[in-house]
């Protein structure tokens, strides 16, 4: 490659390089003898096209460590090179206009006798051939084109050429993305919330992520923290009351088996007095209590003792009832005081709490409501039995009861009996409570008015009735519906009937002579 470079070195010192036929492009090197490797960003360029092609390029120029002062002031041009840069833009597009306007105008238009014009050739040689003419006379003229003559040559268009090559992007070198660096450019897809044409199985780690919701921030409440500081707080309370109550509850056993053994050591040490001769001492005040509190099992044999434990125990009996009641009595006060102090709304539902009552106060009351079981929910008296359309009859029947409701002498003699519950003292309002004073109080004229001669009309000649009300069913037919459907049946038509050999008006009277 090197063999193929010629070095020219001009006047200023740069080198250029110039490079023999071929499509490697020729190395090239600055003035301080560097290498430019951006020279191939600059090939396919115009003449004079700055590329930004380095790192120096995105330095701005007020900051460019190389480029002096004069390069670096950025001074705005004359006020005379703006006006004539102004007008050789305005003289451009002046032309451009114009053109465009005379085309447009039908009376510009073009001369049919083309221009003449005469030119003076002088040959560059003198020959023997042009003896005496040094000098020559041409006419020229353009030929005359005829409007309405069709194109002579066939324009065809050939593909546009490359464009320019890009002017290359200063990128930094390229690295690895990160893990948060992937889950921010990662693009959840669209799941709609309410179609599913194809009816996939949709993740629920996905259907969030396109809700967005992992976007939002969380806000925890500060009463959580609080909650859980105060169950804390309330555990290790309860936890020191278990482990108090425990280590109590230690100390009075072992407080009760020291007492046990000092009372067996006692009795141990009586009974060796005893069996030596030995007169045991009267017991102190001291050690009588010690007995006392300890068990029944362990007391003396005599009956002094015996006395004084049952006495003791009778003792302990009533003391354990006086603490209950003032136990009770203390309970009470302090509901009180609670009562007293509560609000209006937190005594009324104190006060419905306390209308609940026990289910055993409920059963003696009464007021319990029993289970209802599948059995106890149906009547079983309408088991195998006929339905309503096939029970009854016709429907001036009257047969809606099966049965009667009273069945039985008894029955009505337990209704129309005197009530059971005659207290003392009331016996003369009821005639003593037999069924001899109630007669006889029945009959008595009790306003003194004597007795009634005449009665309701035939009530003399009704019976004496013992039990209830009873009706009798009317077997005639009153209104004559009975004939009418049977005569309907027949087919007989009035008037038409001459059997009787009669006239209708008295077929008409025989007929109410037999309703009668």
């Amino acid at each position: 490659m090197w063999r193929n470079i010629l070095l020219k070195w001009e006047e200023e010192g740069w080198p250029t390089v110039y490079a023999s036929s071929g499509n490697t492009l020729a190395l090239q090197v600055d003035g301080e003898g560097n290498v430019r490797y951006d020279a191939i960003a600059h090939q396919g360029h115009r003449e004079g096209r700055r590329v930004q092609s380095q790192f120096k390029d995105l330095v701005p120029i007020a900051n460019r460590t190389d480029l002096d002062d004069e390069d670096r002031l950025m001074e705005r041009p004359s006020e005379e090179e703006a006006q004539k840069t102004a007008e050789r833009t305005r003289t451009a597009l002046e032309k451009l206009v114009n053109t465009k306007i005379k085309a447009a105008q039908p009376k510009n238009v073009p001369d049919s006798k083309g221009k003449t014009s005469f030119l003076r050739y002088t040959p560059a040689q003198q020959g023997n051939e042009n003896a005496g003419l040094n000098q020559r006379i041409i006419k020229m003229s353009e030929v005359v084109e005829d409007p309405l003559e069709p194109p002579r040559f066939k324009h065809k268009k050939i593909p546009r050429g490359p464009p320019s090559p890009p002017a290359p992007i200063l990128r930094s070198p390229p690295r690895k993305a990160t893990a948060q660096e992937q889950k921010e450019w990662m693009i959840p897809p669209c799941i709609s919330n309410w179609k599913n044409n194809k009816g996939f199985t949709i993740p629920l780690d996905k259907r969030l992520a396109a809700d967005g919701r992992g976007l939002q921030d969380v806000h925890i409440n500060d009463n959580f923290a609080k909650f859980s500081e105060a169950l804390f707080v309330a555990d290790r309370h309860a936890r020191e009351e278990v482990r108090e109550r425990s280590l109590m509850q230690q100390r009075l056993v072992e407080k009760e088996k020291a007492s046990k053994e000092e009372h067996l050591r006692m009795l141990a040490q009586r009974a060796r007095e005893e069996r030596g001769g030995i007169v045991a001492p009267k017991p102190s005040a001291e050690s009588g209590a010690a007995l006392k509190s300890s068990l029944a099992a362990y007391g003396s044999d005599d009956g002094s003792a015996s006395g004084s434990d049952a006495d003791s125990a009778e003792d302990e009996e009533a003391r354990k009832i006086r603490d209950q009641m003032r136990a009770e009595k203390r309970r009470d006060r302090e509901r009180e005081m609670r009562m007293n102090n509560m609000g209006t709304e937190q005594r009324a539902k104190q006060l419905a709490r306390q209308e609940n009552r026990d289910i055993s106060e409920k059963i003696a009351l009464g007021l319990a409501k029993p289970t209802l079981t599948k059995e106890s929910m149906l009547d079983s008296r309408l088991f195998n039995r006929e339905s309503l359309s096939g029970s009854f009859a016709t429907d001036d029947a009257y047969n809606l009861y099966d049965r009667p409701l009273f069945h039985g002498s008894s029955a009505a003699a337990a209704i129309y009996k005197a009530r059971g519950n005659i207290e003392a003292g009331d016996e003369e309002k009821f005639g003593g409570g037999t069924e001899e004073g109630i007669g006889k109080a029945l009959g008595n004229d009790r306003f003194n008015l004597g007795a009634a001669t005449i009665g309701f009309e035939g009530s003399s000649e009704q019976e004496v009735r013992e039990g209830p009300v009873q009706f009798e069913k009317d077997t005639g037919d009153v209104f004559g519906v009975n004939q009418f459907l049977d005569e309907a049946k027949r087919g007989t038509k009035r008037g038409l009937d001459t059997g009787a050999g009669g006239s209708r008006k008295r077929q008409q009277l025989d007929k109410a002579g037999e309703r009668d």
